[in-house]
């Protein structure tokens, strides 16, 4: 009796440790991404890569300022950032000091931003008043956001919430319910073919 109750304890462990490894090892964990990835390289106005240049990428609605420098591959690389508006600033020995405004950054984004230095003093600053592209080079997820203005002008039929899916790229709809025809279609008859 005494053998018996060792033998089922130690299964009973040995089934507790294996569910318990189990549930360790199955569940994955995914980290939902708050905040924005700025990256580019930097060059000068032949093309050529530029190492060692100081990014100085400035939260236009904080002041918060993040700098970052380019490696030797002339990549920059700035994980993290707070959603909003930026300004990105880039200046390297023998170059003039480079500007990019009107950077909007949102939750997920990771935007692709290269900057071309153009060859001067250092006390010279070149600024970029147009808006910087909004195109994501650096990744191939489908996604999109849906603003407030957006959500309180949309024409929805019969208030109907889960159609704000279908304004997302890659979304279809699906029609899960059956047809509210009460007759079912008939076949011709042999009077109707013959008129």
């Amino acid at each position: 009796m005494g053998k018996g109750c060792s033998i089922n304890k130690l299964a009973g462990c040995w089934a507790a440790f294996l569910m318990l490894v189990c549930t360790f090892n199955c569940s994955s964990v995914r980290a939902q991404v708050t905040g924005a990835t700025l990256s580019g390289t930097v060059t000068d106005p032949s093309g050529s890569i530029i190492v060692g240049a100081d990014v100085e990428i400035k939260n236009q609605g904080t002041g918060i300022v993040r700098s970052v420098t380019t490696d030797s591959a002339g990549l920059y690389s700035a994980p993290n950032l707070i959603p909003g508006e930026y300004e990105v600033s880039v200046t390297a020995a023998g170059f003039s000091k480079a500007m990019q405004s009107n950077l909007t950054l949102s939750v997920g984004q990771q935007q692709s931003l290269n900057i071309a230095l153009k060859v001067g003093a250092s006390t010279q600053t070149v600024t970029v008043e147009e808006a910087a592209p909004t195109v994501e080079l650096t990744s191939a997820t489908l996604s999109a956001q849906v603003n407030a203005t957006t959500v309180r002008e949309l024409p929805l039929n019969g208030r109907d919430w889960t159609q704000l899916a279908t304004l997302q790229p890659g979304v279809n709809t699906v029609r899960t319910q059956a047809s509210t025809s009460s007759r079912p279609p008939t076949a011709p008859t042999a009077d109707s073919e013959t008129s």
